[in-house]
């Protein structure tokens, strides 16, 4: 596959690719004179190794970018932006079929709307991609070399015929979608994140393999343009989170009329004289179900394969990934790593802020931690889930007592009015103060409303801080300022109500 031009595996070859690819891999690229030793020389163009070199580069050092195939990784490509492009599309499109909500007549995507949807995500994926662009790494004076990066030793590395030397290394080669080995899967083909944006025609009839924020994702825009969703899933939707976010949205996703398989396992695939068969075992016994396409969402793993980390001296799991300890440094001093291949919260955001550190660490011997990082993460699903900070049962887990507060989106006037009632805010603080441990959003913006719970926890601001800060009204984070009255109104004991209300009767008097 690494033989073939990377242009050929970005379709369909439109004007919307053709400018991707002319950004993010130009098809004729003269690689640079190499400099006779780089002062950090970073494995793979995705977020993590794009921020590590501008890095260093902005600081005056010499940096070499090697990329084997996209710049810009996952979330240029096949993550982040075209996902959310798709997002978008597909709530509009539920905007416009429950539009008798707002007085309005409503209306339903045709099934010819969907090359128009991917054509649009094409397109701004291709208008984005300019940020991530050769052209714009070279200008800023990053040395870029497409090709496969493999380690010749603790300090070099060779791309092709080309020896690169360096006194520091950040290796962020990323992760790829885990393939179940499913009998006749791969006979009968499937889709993963990386191959689902390239579909230019509405499959009727979608299957989705995987409960994850990709899965889950995915499976409510197709449903909402129109496809025929099934998901099939071990557990219940997003394991990880809030127990009962992850049973709203169970909810959500049955009235939407996704068909939802708990507890399910996929024996095998097979061709049918329709589609795709899965003979799929669950609860109730086995049975089949037939498919246009199936997407699987059933994780990802690091990209560790090929890189001779071992002739480096770094020491690597196959399913972790490069091993780091808390400084981002690997087994070799010299080398340090960073995002998806190594770090266990497998974000864009969670990339960027531990190339900031490898960096740090690497060049200027400084001692950023990646356990002080105070990490939130979000579902865009409709609405969406949003978390940061310590969950109920992780704080119980290390025995700290807590006080839970609550507020339903149903209560926020804004959200009444923009027909978002779906939802809450919960927000856990340590028992007895206003300390603020975590907090869980779900809600249709909760992606924008959990920054302000995160500032607060980095600033050790409590929620009686933020009952103190005025919030527009009307607005949904709103939800919010009511949280914080919420606590606000527990330190109103009986004791100190009394003395209130003898004072006010005081007052009366005078």
């Amino acid at each position: 596959m690494t033989n073939i031009p990377w242009h050929f595996h970005v379709t369909p070859q439109d004007e919307h690719n053709q400018r991707l690819v002319d950004h993010v891999h130009p098809r004729e690229w003269t690689s640079p004179t190499p400099e006779p030793c780089y002062n950090l020389l970073v494995i793979g163009a995705g977020t993590a190794g794009l921020i590590s070199a501008l890095g260093c580069a902005g600081l005056g050092g010499k940096v070499a970018l090697v990329e084997r195939h996209l710049m810009g990784g996952d979330c240029l490509n096949v993550g982040c932006v075209p996902s959310k492009c798709l997002v978008r599309s597909s709530r509009a499109a539920a905007e416009m079929a429950s539009a008798d909500r707002f007085g309005l007549t409503p209306s339903s995507p045709s099934e010819s709307d969907f090359s128009t949807v991917m054509e649009r995500l094409r397109r701004l994926r291709a208008n984005i991609s300019r940020n991530d662009s050769a052209r714009r790494y070279s200008e800023m004076g990053v040395d870029l070399f497409f090709g496969e990066a493999v380690f010749a030793g603790h300090n070099t590395v060779t791309v092709g015929k080309t020896t690169l030397r360096f006194r520091k290394a950040v290796i962020a080669a990323g992760a790829r979608p885990v393939c179940p080995g499913i009998e006749g899967l791969d006979t009968v083909g499937f889709m993963t994140n990386e191959t689902v944006f390239n579909l230019t025609k509405l499959p009727r009839r979608l299957v989705v393999i995987g409960g994850g924020p990709i899965g889950c994702e995915l499976a409510q825009a197709f449903r909402r343009l129109g496809a025929q969703v099934t998901i099939v899933l071990h557990s219940r939707f997003l394991s990880r989170e809030d127990p009962e976010a992850s049973a709203l949205l169970a909810r959500v996703f049955k009235e939407e009329g996704i068909r939802i398989l708990p507890g399910a396992q996929v024996v095998r695939v097979e061709e049918s004289p329709t589609g795709k068969q899965l003979t799929i075992a669950t609860v109730d016994g086995q049975q089949t179900v037939e498919a246009d396409e199936i997407l699987i969402g059933a994780g990802r793993k690091p990209n560790v394969d090929g890189l001779g980390l071992t002739t480096a001296g770094v020491i690597y799991d196959n399913r972790k990934g490069v091993v780091v300890d808390d400084f981002l440094r690997t087994s070799n001093p010299d080398i340090f790593a960073a995002g998806d291949v190594c770090m266990e919260w497998k974000f864009t955001h969670a990339a960027d802020a531990g190339a900031r550190i490898a960096v740090q660490n690497a060049l200027f011997m400084g001692r950023k931690r990646v356990s002080a990082l105070n990490m939130p993460w979000c579902t865009y699903t409709d609405p969406e889930i949003a978390h940061v900070g310590l969950y109920e049962a992780d704080a119980e887990a290390r025995g700290i007592p807590t006080d839970t507060y609550r507020v339903e989106m149903a209560d926020v006037d804004r959200a009444v009015a923009d027909g978002e009632e779906m939802g809450f805010v919960k927000v856990l603080v340590k028992k007895g103060t206003d300390r603020i441990l975590g907090a869980t959003i779900v809600a249709a913006h909760a992606g924008d409303l959990i920054s302000e719970i995160s500032v607060a926890m980095a600033a050790k601001a409590g929620l009686k801080t933020l009952g103190n800060v005025i919030h527009p009204y009307p607005t949904q984070a709103e939800a919010i300022k009511r949280v914080a009255d919420a606590y606000n109104r527990t330190r109103l004991t009986p004791r100190v109500a009394g003395l209130l209300k003898w004072w006010l009767k005081r007052q009366r008097r005078g």
